[in-house]
């Protein structure tokens, strides 16, 4: 009885494909980020910043998946840059609350708008048909999980 054939050891798997494909939007868009001097972890805690403002530090923590005392570090970063401010928590005088500032605000829009042109460059070679195929795919997974 013959052997079934054998997965080739050089082509890459659906999955590592994907991790590629993770990584090379992840390098386009730290070089996106760099005429703003702002690192994808930065770009991220604006976002998830703008996204719940205001908000503790706590749940820009969990949203970023590190621990707590390590979002202190990249929030201090952006507060020194003017990008957010910290405020008292009107509901626990002992907790702190991070907002963006209308020059964190204006930063995370162009952040955004530069994301996106580079997501939609990176697409382009994609036909019409296929984006949507994959956009029905991708969301598919996301949401099973």
């Amino acid at each position: 009885m013959p052997s079934a054939p054998r997965a080739s050891t050089t082509e890459p798997g659906l999955g590592e494909l994907v991790m590629q494909v993770a990584r090379g939007l992840r390098r386009r868009h730290a070089q996106t980020l760099e005429p703003w001097g702002v690192t994808p972890h930065e770009a991220r805690a604006l976002r998830v910043i703008g996204t719940h403002e205001p908000t503790r530090l706590g749940v820009v923590a969990q949203h970023l998946r590190i621990a707590p005392r390590s979002v202190t570090d990249v929030v201090d970063s952006l507060e020194r840059r003017g990008f957010v401010v910290r405020e008292a928590d009107p509901t626990d005088r002992r907790a702190t609350q991070v907002a963006l500032t209308p020059s964190g605000r204006k930063i995370l829009g162009e952040l955004d708008t530069a994301r996106r042109a580079d997501h939609e460059s990176y697409f382009a070679d994609l036909s019409e048909r296929d984006r949507a195929t994959l956009t029905r795919i991708l969301t598919g997974l996301v949401e099973d999980r």
